[in-house]
């Protein structure tokens, strides 16, 4: 006698078909009781009277599926994962093997052969906090997200180390409207962003962003802050003329979806960088306007509202950007036409009366190149750097281990100077 593997759901038929042959109830009733078609209960019928309960058993189990993926191909991917994508992930790798090596069977089955191989490991699922969520803004440009994420995006080739990747993420689309990577988060940097964004999406109405000092006054006394007489930081100024308004965030979670692409971008981004052996912050970010539009076809949202907020820069904004795009403070001038500026003293030159600039208020305006101009009612005064005052550098937090690595490299740099030396010197003495 040969034991036939029934499921649930067949063995539960056996009764509803009993029932039917005996005429108590209606094929119509039947179908009902099944969750099938009238049509389908009469062909379970056929098969229940020629063959017994054995014809309500499905006839595929027991046997290899005709989809069952080839274990020549599968082992074929795990080859190409150990050898180009090693620490990719199954979604992510499985992207790159349909693209580039004609692989397409399914993300689960290649995350059952990498756990397998050891090349993947589960993620314990994390404990979610909760948070009160927040709607995402109806029409493109009307609320971008701002951020800095401080990471070693070319991993360890080239001489960069530390770097940072600027990001501002649309809050209505969740497309990555702008990238730039720099050295660090710094005024004049995040300056270079803003152009770039205006000069190709136009201005948004919002910028939001943590309370980093480029964005914010800080608000204890001695935290390192660019700021101009009107307490504005030099960023919030520019804003403000350009009419830009900024709203500040009090927890990351607030700002969740740039701090979600920003680990996605860690992951996914680097990787692109590596496959490509890009080493520098040049080559990157000629990358990153392609690797932008790929990643916007993949996670990118429609609105709801198909109205784009960006206000496009006329020619007339587009000249005066570059005098709203740096820093602008303000000093008083001595009576020896001197002033003091980042660490610098600055002799003024000048054809009038020393005494019509004695105690004059002039500004000082210093651009993303790093070229200052000193202006006084509206024109450009000539000087002369005269004297520099060494002074202690104040390193903010998102900056410290960029300046401890660059500090380690020369270090090193000086090691190695000096020992190519010593060994230079005894191979003359030999």
């Amino acid at each position: 006698m040969t034991d036939i593997i029934m499921s649930f759901k067949e063995t539960n038929r056996i009764n509803i078909l009993e029932q039917l042959i005996r005429k108590e109830i209606s094929q119509q009733t039947a179908a009902t009781a099944l969750g099938l078609t009238t049509r389908q209960v009469r062909r379970v019928m056929r098969k229940y009277r020629k063959n017994g309960v054995a014809g309500l058993a499905h006839l595929g189990r027991g046997k290899v599926s005709n989809r069952k993926i080839n274990s020549v191909e599968i082992n074929r991917a795990i080859s190409i994962i150990r050898e180009k994508y090693i620490d990719f992930g199954p979604t992510f790798a499985l992207e790159k093997l349909t693209k580039h090596h004609g692989i397409t069977f399914g993300v689960d089955t290649l995350r059952i052969a990498m756990i397998r191989e050891g090349l993947w490991h589960p993620h314990r699922r994390k404990i979610v906090r909760p948070h009160q969520l927040r709607q995402r803004r109806d029409c493109e440009g009307e609320l971008v997200q701002i951020d800095g994420s401080p990471f070693r995006w070319l991993e360890d080739r080239g001489s960069v180390g530390m770097c940072t990747l600027l990001v501002a993420s649309d809050d209505a689309t969740s497309n990555l409207e702008h990238l730039l990577l720099v050295d660090c988060e710094s005024t004049q940097n995040y300056f270079t962003f803003t152009k770039g964004y205006l000069e190709a999406r136009g201005k948004p109405l919002t910028w939001y962003s943590d309370k980093h000092g480029v964005f914010r006054k800080a608000s204890k006394q001695g935290e390192n802050c660019a700021e101009d007489s009107q307490g504005l930081t030099q960023f919030g100024r520019a804003m403000e003329e350009l009419h830009i308004k900024m709203i500040f965030a009090n927890s990351p979670q607030a700002k969740g979806r740039v701090e979600r692409a920003n680990n996605t971008l860690q992951d996914r981004l680097t990787k692109e960088l590596r496959l490509r052996g890009i080493s520098t912050l040049k080559a990157a970010n000629t990358y990153l306007p392609e690797f932008r539009i790929d990643y916007n076809s993949k996670y990118g949202v429609k609105p709801k509202n198909p109205t784009n907020m960006h206000r496009l820069l006329n020619e007339e904004e587009k000249g005066k950007l570059a005098d709203i795009l740096l820093e602008k403070n303000v000093r008083i001038v001595s009576k020896n036409l001197t002033i003091h500026y980042d660490n610098l003293e600055y002799q003024i030159q000048t054809q009038r009366p020393g005494y019509t600039l004695r105690k004059a208020t002039i500004e000082v305006w210093k651009d993303i190149h790093g070229l200052v101009r000193l202006i006084y009612q509206g024109k450009e005064l000539p000087y002369q750097i005269y004297q520099t005052q060494p002074k202690a550098e104040v390193v903010d937090s998102k900056r410290i281990n960029q300046v401890v690595d660059n500090l380690k490299h020369q270090r090193y740099q000086s090691y190695f100077d000096k020992l190519r030396e010593q060994n230079w010197e005894n191979y003359q003495q030999v």
